[in-house]
């Protein structure tokens, strides 16, 4: 784990101001101890032999009309609302935990890579669908990026990144078109927006909403593409009953394709790009 040592100075040295009271220092330090806790843990997962830098692949079946993919045994077709994976016993494909031989239909894998239902060896095949298309995802633990990895750049927390903003939904979801990593665009649904104030500016960031009620927004700012990500996630937490609603930049997300080439990141709609410096939360890998 790494963390930006000057900005974790500067922001201790706020703290231990005069004018701070006993209880605010309290709250200040449980808010660093916590931040600190959630970059650990986001860096465990991260790193896990099924996080986002095992992903050596994502092949649409679309490409490959013979049914072959790239380095996976067996044949794949699509075949209406399923995927037909048909499997000899030298392929050494597994299905649920068996040896897989002749033919299986399989829809999209909910959950996480490891409750996949097709595997080969240690590597996990998960089938997905977007927008009509079918891919299967090639999970290794044993991936290059994965062995390679050097740790998360980020800054340590600044409560001046972490403000109050409000939740105003749209009156019907909307999906708008954007750039994603890989070149191709495609749909973003988005569910309403959220309005906050920083460094004494007003500012609005369009979000998706979770199916837990929870927020979703991709977003660039004045650091993305020099000292931080071209792009980054935030995750608020669901909004009260008024809408209210806690907007804290301290963590910021690397998105799932800053890991590995294959994910298929969207870039920020129109709007989500801040006149502002986020220099908060994950801003790089170690070493870009």
């Amino acid at each position: 784990m790494s963390t930006t040592e000057g900005t974790a100075s500067s922001t201790e040295g706020t703290a231990s101001s005069g004018g701070t009271s006993s209880a605010g220092a309290q709250a200040l330090d449980q808010a660093r101890q916590d931040w600190k806790q959630w970059h650990e843990d986001r860096t465990a997962a991260v790193s896990a032999p099924y996080g986002p830098l095992s992903l050596t692949g994502t092949h649409w079946l679309s490409d490959h009309p013979d049914g072959r993919l790239p380095g996976l045994p067996g044949h794949w077709a699509e075949d209406g609302d399923a995927v037909v994976l048909t499997a000899t016993a030298e392929d050494g494909l597994t299905l649920d935990g068996q040896a897989l031989t002749g033919t299986a239909r399989l829809t999209p894998d909910a959950g996480p890579v490891t409750a996949a239902r097709v595997a080969a060896g240690d590597r996990r095949l998960v089938v997905l669908r977007r927008e009509g298309l079918w891919a299967v995802r090639d999970f290794d633990p044993d991936a290059p990026t994965r062995r390679a990895f050097p740790g998360i750049e980020a800054t340590a927390y600044d409560p001046r990144f972490t403000v109050e903003g409000r939740f105003t939904p749209y009156a019907e979801d909307r999906t708008v078109q954007v750039a994603n990593a890989d070149g191709v665009e495609r749909g973003l649904g988005l569910g309403g927006e959220v309005a906050f104030r920083l460094d004494g500016r007003d500012h609005t960031l369009k979000v998706s909403v979770e199916g837990d009620g929870s927020l979703w927004a991709v977003f660039a700012d004045a650091t993305s593409g020099t000292s931080s990500h071209r792009f980054r996630f935030l995750r608020p937490e669901a909004p009260d009953a008024d809408g209210r609603v806690t907007v804290d930049f301290n963590r910021a997300l690397l998105p799932p394709c800053a890991f590995a080439d294959h994910f298929l990141c969207p870039f920020p709609p129109p709007g989500n790009t801040l006149g502002v410096e986020i220099a908060a939360g994950e801003r790089n890998l170690l070493g870009r």
